[in-house]
């Protein structure tokens, strides 16, 4: 039985297999902590794949959706690792829409910057590698992917510019940064014949609102529906699926604690499930 975890928070649905499958997306979500829906306060909660996987719902064109293939730290290298992976391969098959968030991680941890004065620093001939880094493993991402997903629709998502702490001399060449990156990410994705969201202006026209943190990167809620909502465009051609705000969910934010605590007991309970069906004369144990 497929189970659709809406974040694997705030909602979980099943749906039955069979001919829904041909008819909604299998949507599978790949990439970092974007795509696993970190909050600014080290927590998860329903990401911007969360709420696109909402809305395709509440529109009747979901089957499925999984965000488990997604971790907070991803970089490229990792993304490929992951779709590499056996855990990866039956998801990768069935699906019919993918998104993915990835080369961020490859970028940022390069600039080294302080919140409270309002400054960054970075070499830019590390930015340049790592940039020409991304560009050589998104291809081998995007050419992996099509070959283990060969019916998904891909969507790749650029990055929106995550510090607002800056002092407006200092942003320049942080910008640049963000935007060459994004060029990179665009260029591969187009040239693989998939299609590329653009965040950067409609993030950043809010980018106070969205990023209530100085201290990190990662948007709330708000945000991550402005991103969204952004690939939903993309995806039905105009605003027909976007998430409005008085229809967002409240928000339900696990520590990584409890979301590993979450996904032991989910185990545990297949397990029991499974022995129940196949050893109906064993004993079952209880899990507490």
């Amino acid at each position: 039985m497929r189970k659709i975890i809406l974040s694997i928070i705030f909602c979980v649905v099943l749906f039955p297999t069979a001919t829904l499958a041909d008819e909604r997306d299998v949507y599978i979500a790949l990439g970092d902590s974007l795509a696993a829906g970190q909050t600014p306060y080290s927590e998860i909660d329903a990401g911007y794949t969360d709420f696109i996987a909402l809305q395709l719902m509440r529109n009747g064109k979901l089957a499925h959706f999984s965000k488990e293939l997604t971790f907070p730290g991803y970089r490229v290298e990792n993304v490929i690792e992951t779709v590499q992976s056996d855990k990866a391969e039956q998801l990768l098959n069935e699906a019919t829409l993918i998104t993915i968030s990835a080369g961020a991680n490859n970028l940022l941890p390069l600039i080294a910057h302080n919140p409270e004065q309002g400054t960054i620093a970075f070499s830019q001939l590390s930015a340049d590698f790592a940039l020409n880094e991304v560009r050589i493993q998104m291809k081998e991402l995007l050419s992996l992917t099509k070959e283990k997903a060969p019916n998904a629709e891909i969507y790749v998502l650029g990055y929106y510019f995550p510090y607002v702490s800056l002092h407006e001399e200092q942003k320049q060449g942080a910008e640049k940064a963000v935007k060459l990156l994004n060029g990179i990410l665009k260029q591969e994705t187009e040239q693989a014949g998939y299609v590329f969201v653009d965040v950067f202006e409609a993030f950043n026209s809010g980018q106070a609102d969205y990023l209530p943190s100085i201290q990190d990167i990662h948007p709330n809620q708000l945000g991550y529906r402005i991103m969204a909502n952004e690939m939903l465009k993309k995806y039905s051609g105009n605003d027909f699926l976007s998430l409005p705000i008085d229809a967002m969910p409240a928000p339900n934010p696990k520590t990584f604690e409890e979301m590993l605590q979450m996904q032991q007991n989910e185990l545990a309970v297949e397990e029991s499930q499974f022995m129940a069906l196949h050893y109906p004369d064993k004993p079952t144990p209880i899990y507490v």
